[in-house]
């Protein structure tokens, strides 16, 4: 909603256009109702047009009878008041030439005064419009830097991990990172809201998590992971507004072929099996990062064979809407990754966007990470 204070020249403008009303009344009088009268029915115009822009900008719909009645007794408060001044107080009738000149006049300089603030409304918000799309534009420009696609290859496994902004700046994060010691990180991160918050925030925990993980190489690979959650569950609550969390899903692929991964509030992980030719989910019911004070992340460990597929994709996938309510979900997803297990991670995961994009309008950041077991 639009604050007042950016509103109060668009009111001038509607109540100045508004109050000719009231000269334009007394043209259809032939110019005879006296000034004060006159005057009277101008200020009421402008007032009944200021409650009118009040009760619409600022009240629900139903209470816009109270500005159509006062619309609607106007004519006769009007002609109440003028009997009654031109009773108590010694006004008489404007001869009809000098009439119609003052109405006409008074109309053309109510016209102008309210073009004149009119042009003023739409220039500000037209600064504040831009100010806002540069600002939108450059927010975006930080995101694609922050969360380009990439792929990370290691001697056992191919990663591929993209991020398909909205409209809107999102939080979405999708990551990874090789260790000295040959094993490798990915993560994905989904930062709950839109908007600059969300976008800072997400850079914040990028930077957070890479930091958390310079020592990771050093750890034994089953701690790693819920060390990593209990630190960013400590740091972000210091660096957000209360009601921001952050979902989150993390692996590591060890050097060997081990594979452990933990979840906070993060969407089901999908695991092709390709000794099986089947899908299994994985959940973990963890709270999200930073939005409580609670310990005792915990993590677990995969068994993945050459050829299996693991699959993370964000709510902005998942929760894509067609026309009639119904969301793409979990299992539409599970239909696309069946049909598409044999192509190369970055076209699965194009075949994935495009099936979303398809079902329905994007209104959310779509991510997505893909671990391949090569063997």
């Amino acid at each position: 909603m639009i604050p007042f204070s950016r509103l109060w020249t668009f009111l001038v403008a509607v109540v100045t256009l508004f109050s000719t009303f009231g000269f334009y009344g007394d043209l259809m009088n032939q110019g005879h109702m006296p000034f004060a009268v006159l005057l009277v029915s101008v200020l009421w115009s402008g007032l009944t047009a200021a409650v009118w822009f009040v009760f619409l900008a600022r009240l629900r719909m139903i209470f816009l009878v109270i500005p159509a009645a006062l619309s609607v007794s106007s004519p006769l408060v009007l002609a109440f008041l003028g009997n009654w001044m031109m009773r108590v107080f010694p006004i008489r009738a404007v001869p009809g030439g000098i009439g119609i000149y003052v109405s006409a006049t008074g109309m053309m300089v109510l016209i102008l005064i309210s073009y004149v603030f009119f042009i003023a409304f739409i220039r500000k918000e037209g600064e504040e419009s831009f100010k806002l799309r540069t600002e939108l534009q450059l927010a975006h420009g930080i995101q694609k830097t922050l969360v380009p696609p990439f792929t990370l290859r290691t001697r056992r496994f191919e990663v591929y991990g993209i991020s398909k902004p909205s409209d809107k700046v999102g939080g979405d994060l999708v990551d990874a990172l090789a260790l000295p010691n040959g094993d490798a990180i990915a993560y994905l991160g989904d930062i709950a809201g839109h908007g600059l918050q969300a976008g800072i925030l997400m850079g914040m925990l990028k930077t957070a998590t890479r930091t958390a993980l310079l020592d990771a190489g050093e750890r034994e690979p089953e701690s790693t992971l819920p060390v990593l959650f209990e630190r960013l569950n400590t740091v972000l609550p210091n660096v957000k507004e209360p009601h921001m969390y952050a979902t989150f899903s993390a692996f590591r692929l060890c050097a060997d072929g081990g594979v452990y991964y933990a979840l906070a509030a993060s969407p089901p992980v999908l695991h092709w099996h390709a000794n099986g030719l089947a899908m299994s989910r994985i959940a973990e019911e963890q709270f999200p990062l930073g939005l409580l004070d609670v310990q005792g992340f915990g993590g677990e460990s995969m068994q993945m064979e050459p050829g299996d597929v693991v699959v993370v994709a964000t709510d902005g996938v998942l929760e894509v809407s067609n026309k009639n309510g119904d969301e793409f979900g979990v299992e539409r997803l599970e239909q696309m990754v069946a049909a598409h297990i044999a192509s190369a991670l970055p076209e699965l995961a194009g075949k994935i966007l495009e099936a979303a994009q398809a079902f329905g309008k994007q209104i959310d950041d779509q991510t997505i990470l893909l671990i391949r077991y090569v063997g």
